[in-house]
C-alpha cells in the first residue's frame, strides 16, 4: 500500500471526569502523572497510528481534561456526555478518520505494540470490525477496538435513537450483528495469554494496582513494554489479590461481562 493510498488512521480515546464508580480517574496520579498522561504517552508510541484525538464531553467538570490536553499538545474534541457512539463519529470526523482504533480512557496500560497488530492485520484487508476483548486473552485493559470511521458513521446515523447501551457502548452494534460486519478477534501469542489479570482503572483497588506496576517499571524504563509488563506480573502473582473481584461493567444490563 503506498503511501497516498494509506488510509487515515486516528486513535479516539473515550474519556471524562465523571465516572460513577471512581470520579475523576483520568487525572488521578500514578508514577507522579495523571492516568490519561501516561495512557497518551504510551498510545503516542504506537506507529501506525496517524493522529490521537481525546474525544470528552462538554461538561465543565471536562474542562480539566481539555486543559490537560492542550498542556500536552494533543487534540481534543467534545461532544455529548450519553452519546459516546455519536460523539466518537463527530469526532473521528473532525479529525479526517478513514480507520478509528478506539480506546476508553480506563486503559492507561495500553500497549503501542498490540495498537499496531492490530492496525497492520485490519489494514491488510478482509474486515470490518476487529477487537481483543470479544475473547479475553490478553490482560485486561491492554484494549483495542480497529473499524472504519465510515461504518461508524453510518451505525450512528441508524441508530438514531437506539436504545442506551447502543448509544453508550461505540462498539456495540458490530459485535451484536456479524452478519453485517466482518468481525476478527485478535487473541494474544501464547507468552502473553494472561486473562485473568485485571489492569482497568475503574476502582480505588484498580489505582492501587497499577500504582504498583508503574512505580516498578516506568522510573527504569518509560517504554515498557508488553513482555515488560507480563513478566512483571508473573513474577509478582500476589498483587492479583489487590483488585480481585472487582468486575468489569456490562455492556447491557442483562450480560456478566464484557
Amino acid at each position: 500500500m503506498s503511501a497516498e493510498n494509506k488510509p487515515r488512521v486516528v486513535a479516539t480515546v473515550e474519556v471524562r471526569m465523571g465516572s460513577t464508580r471512581l470520579p475523576g480517574k483520568s487525572l488521578m496520579l500514578i508514577a507522579g502523572k495523571p492516568a490519561l498522561e501516561l495512557l497518551l504517552e504510551r498510545l503516542g508510541r504506537a506507529r501506525t497510528v496517524d493522529q490521537i484525538v481525546v474525544a470528552t464531553t462538554v461538561n465543565a467538570e471536562d474542562d480539566a481534561i481539555v486543559r490537560l490536553c492542550g498542556r500536552l499538545g494533543m487534540a481534543c474534541f467534545r461532544g455529548s456526555p450519553d452519546d459516546v457512539l455519536g460523539r466518537v463519529s463527530d469526532a473521528a470526523r473532525w479529525a479526517k478518520a478513514d480507520v478509528i482504533v478506539e480506546i476508553t480512557g480506563d486503559c492507561p496500560l495500553t500497549c503501542p505494540e498490540v495498537v499496531d497488530e492490530a492496525v497492520r492485520t485490519f489494514l491488510a484487508g478482509g474486515i470490518d470490525y476487529l477487537s481483543n476483548l470479544l475473547e479475553q486473552t490478553y490482560p485486561q485493559a491492554v484494549d483495542v477496538r480497529v473499524f472504519r470511521a465510515a461504518d461508524l458513521r453510518e451505525v450512528h446515523e441508524r441508530l438514531a435513537g437506539a436504545d442506551q447501551p447502543l448509544r453508550e457502548h461505540v462498539p456495540l452494534y458490530f459485535e451484536e450483528h456479524p452478519e453485517r460486519y466482518r468481525t476478527l478477534i485478535m487473541r494474544a501469542p501464547p507468552e502473553y495469554h494472561r486473562p485473568d489479570w485485571r489492569l482497568d482503572l475503574d476502582y480505588e483497588e484498580d489505582l492501587m494496582l497499577l500504582r504498583r506496576i508503574f512505580e516498578a517499571l516506568y522510573p527504569k524504563k518509560p517504554d515498557f513494554s508488553l513482555r515488560d509488563l507480563v513478566a512483571f506480573l508473573d513474577a509478582h502473582p500476589e498483587l492479583k489479590a489487590i483488585n480481585q473481584g472487582m468486575l468489569r461493567k456490562p455492556l447491557r444490563p442483562e450480560a456478566d461481562h464484557r
